[in-house]
């Protein structure tokens, strides 16, 4: 798998959104560790742990931009003057209880962030390959515990996952209108969404996710605080749906009509897991007793409670399946934190080269 995507990335051009977040940061080294020409585009970080400020990321750009995905005029520029072989839209308000503090932000950057990228590239000469990542959240979920495929209805309870489902249907609009399959050969571009969630991994400091809410608590020796202990999840480490975009984009060259379309990225159904159990196994693996605290609901807004994906299109147009089970996956994320030694950018290429070596 290496060295098909090493052949694929080596010496392009790829304009990666949202750089400097948590999963921009890592797919931002493992495309540099490929030999891609990493053009980032994003918000500067929002706190001085992020790993991008840990990994200095800059180092790992050809060049980093910040800017906001907002700013139509300034990232169309900015990305036609870079002519890249890939785009990779990670940029987005991705905390769904800060999407209810800042609903209006959180629409104009998921849904309209996403058209300017598409309308960006709609500018663009010459073929490129685009992947637009959202969410697992964007499907209307009445919580039946019945795995979504990507046929099932688009919604949105919260801001948050609603934002992204609009994101969904205007990347389904450019695909349609300007990016039609059929016409291929007229516009070259292929665009496709990417539907992925509850990632875990080293370095992320995000409030109000859990994993960073269980690091900050142990830094301070206190208990962890649970808002949905028994919510369910289909937990995954980071490096999972990155590999998974970067195969999609490399069978994109040589199918760019037939997988324009939408896929789910997610684990098996047994890896899905409550929040209290990822937590006890994280302690675990932390070398440590798990001690958390359930918080009350009374004034909390709502958050679902069961959401299950069916990758089965993933598994079978990909020829990808997970390399880590859930249980792997949280004491990959516990053994990155509780190393305490070693810089943060190694601890991550150390990772990346051990999931290839599975």
């Amino acid at each position: 798998m290496w060295n098909q995507l090493q052949q694929t990335f080596s010496g392009k051009r790829v304009f990666l959104t949202g750089h400097t977040g948590f999963k921009g940061a890592w797919l931002l080294q493992l495309l540099h560790a490929l030999g891609a020409h990493v053009k980032g585009y994003s918000l500067a970080p929002e706190k001085n742990v992020d790993l991008y400020q840990q990994i200095q990321g800059e180092h790992f750009c050809y060049a980093s931009v910040i800017a906001d995905v907002c700013d139509l005029k300034t990232l169309q520029g900015e990305l036609i003057r870079f002519e890249p072989d890939f785009v990779f839209h990670l940029a987005a308000q991705s905390l769904v209880r800060r999407s209810y503090d800042l609903p209006v932000e959180s629409f104009k950057t998921n849904a309209m962030g996403t058209v300017n990228v598409l309308e960006a590239m709609r500018a663009l000469s010459h073929p490129c390959i685009g992947i637009m990542i959202t969410t697992d959240k964007v499907y209307e979920n009445p919580e039946r515990g019945i795995p979504f495929t990507e046929a099932d209805a688009l919604g949105g309870y919260d801001p948050y996952a609603a934002s992204k489902a609009a994101a969904e249907i205007a990347i389904s609009s450019y695909r349609r209108s300007f990016f039609h399959p059929d016409k291929y050969p007229q516009h070259q571009k292929s665009i496709a969404s990417v539907r992925a969630g509850n990632v875990i991994g080293g370095g992320d400091f995000s409030d109000d996710r859990i994993i960073p809410d269980i690091v900050r608590a142990i830094e301070r020796n206190e208990p962890v605080v649970l808002r949905n202990p028994q919510s369910v999840r289909p937990w995954q480490h980071v490096l999972e749906p990155l590999v998974a975009y970067l195969l999609l984009a490399a069978k994109m060259l040589q199918q760019p009509q037939q997988l324009a379309t939408a896929f789910n990225i997610g684990p098996a159904k047994e890896d899905e897991l409550s929040v209290a159990t990822l937590t006890q196994i994280f302690f675990e693996a932390y070398g440590m007793q798990p001690t958390f605290q359930v918080q009350q609901q009374t004034t909390q807004p709502h958050e679902a409670n069961l959401l299950l994906l069916d990758s089965s299109k993933a598994y079978q147009a990909l020829a990808w399946k997970p390399k880590l089970n859930a249980i792997e996956a949280i004491r990959w994320t516990s053994q990155w934190y509780a190393d305490k030694a070693t810089p943060a950018a190694q601890k991550c290429l150390q990772q990346i080269q051990h999931y290839f070596e599975l």
